[in-house]
């Protein structure tokens, strides 16, 4: 299959640029490995770009119009039928850019040129990409919608812009006051849409990457093991992914890999359980096949963990807990559930077929908490300090919506 996905890039780009590749510049191919498919490249000469100088808002449009006059279509056009063809999300497609501009220029020799290339190749693909610049750096923008908690980000006509780069300035705490954080304002006229942080689908990651990780829990008085593939490039992906949304991170997937070697599994245990008892038993394995530590303790910040994330660590907190729970119903019984935000933790209410007496109304529809961190709590029931604590729904799956 990755091979007639590699021959199919050729015959893409030959049929797109066929004159533009060889009569015109001599291109050359560069292979861009996506965690186990290729990406082929016509990255030619006049696209590889000095850049030398300081960081002046001059210099970032002496470098437009020169990649400008280059010939990046071709590679704009590949990179987006290998997007279209392996269906991925604007996060994903972000980390193929970043592996493309690190084939020209590595980070790690040249960062402000990097950037320039991860700026150029966003918005000439339509993404509405800004450079902003403090201190002699670069602060690499993009327009989203999105609700994100742990970056910074400006307003600039209604449109909210969020950094894509903070990351690479652990060290520096950006201040748009204190700092003079400036946006350059080189208006690439191809980006115009919105960058999205939701991903509803993980890529055909080749099955090289994934390693077996046993897991096991008690239900009941039976002990049950399971041999999960589980694949360490998932936190290389999300190792920058900011806090978003409940209902966002909450619906994050599983790769094919890891969800074959569970959810049938998992199908098959509650298979002769009834639906309370099924439930109960898929908030025994997320309580008890993991390890709990705060994010601050194991992150040191917080951070809210994918599923495959949860199942790849150690180590998970009540939030992760909570969006895995959510994942495991969803995708056994795809109940109504809703999410239940306190000031200090998150915790997930099931509406069964039948609701049991320890119960709540919800827009007149009856809830069951299903606490998947806290132990020896059954169906229905919460921890006893938040008994009488406030707290929001935060999300409301409804299947049928």
């Amino acid at each position: 299959m990755k091979a007639w996905s590699f021959i199919l890039s050729i015959v893409v780009i030959l049929t797109i640029h066929p004159q533009s590749l060889y009569s015109r510049e001599n291109n050359s191919f560069t292979l861009i490995d996506f965690y186990g498919d290729t990406a082929l490249l016509p990255i030619g000469k006049s696209l590889v770009i000095k850049f030398d100088e300081p960081v002046t808002r001059e210099a970032v449009q002496q470098f437009y119009d020169k990649a400008n006059t280059a010939a990046y279509q071709p590679v704009i056009d590949s990179l987006l039928a290998f997007r279209e063809r392996n269906q991925l999300n604007d996060w994903f497609y972000y980390q193929l850019i970043r592996k493309t501009a690190q084939s020209i220029s590595p980070k790690e020799d040249n960062y402000p040129l990097y950037t320039l290339y991860k700026w150029f190749f966003l918005a000439k693909s339509g993404y509405d990409a800004n450079l902003a610049i403090s201190d002699g750096q670069l602060i690499f923008y993009v327009r989203s919608e999105d609700s994100i908690y742990d970056i910074p980000y400006y307003t600039r006509d209604g449109k909210h812009y969020v950094c894509l780069n903070m990351h690479d300035y652990a060290n520096k705490s950006f201040d748009f006051e204190k700092d003079g954080i400036y946006p350059t304002d080189i208006k690439i006229p191809e980006g115009e849409q919105s960058f999205s942080y939701k991903v509803t689908r993980i890529p055909s990651f080749s099955p090289t990457y994934y390693a077996e990780k046993d897991i096991q829990f008690k239900f009941g008085h039976k002990a049950y093991q399971f041999k999960v593939k589980v694949n360490k490039q998932i936190n290389t992906i999300f190792a920058n992914y900011p806090v978003t949304d409940i209902e966002s991170y909450f619906n994050i997937p599983l790769s094919d890999e890891t969800y074959n070697s569970l959810i049938p599994e998992l199908k098959k245990n509650v298979s002769k359980m009834d639906q309370q008892t099924g439930v109960d038993y898929l908030m025994e394995f997320t309580r008890n096949a993991f390890l709990y530590k705060d994010d601050k303790e194991n992150f040191g910040k917080e951070k809210r963990m994918s599923p495959e994330q949860t199942l790849l660590y150690q180590y998970s907190d009540c939030d992760d807990r909570a969006a895995f729970f959510f994942y495991l119903v969803k995708e056994i019984y795809n109940l109504p559930m809703v999410a239940l935000l306190y000031p200090t933790h998150l915790t997930i209410a099931v509406k069964f077929d039948n609701p049991p007496a320890k119960s709540f109304t919800y827009k007149g529809n009856q809830y069951a908490i299903c606490e998947p961190t806290s132990p020896l709590l059954s169906i229905g029931e919460t921890n006893p300090e938040l008994n009488t604590t406030p707290y929001r729904v935060a999300y409301e799956y409804n299947p049928g919506r």
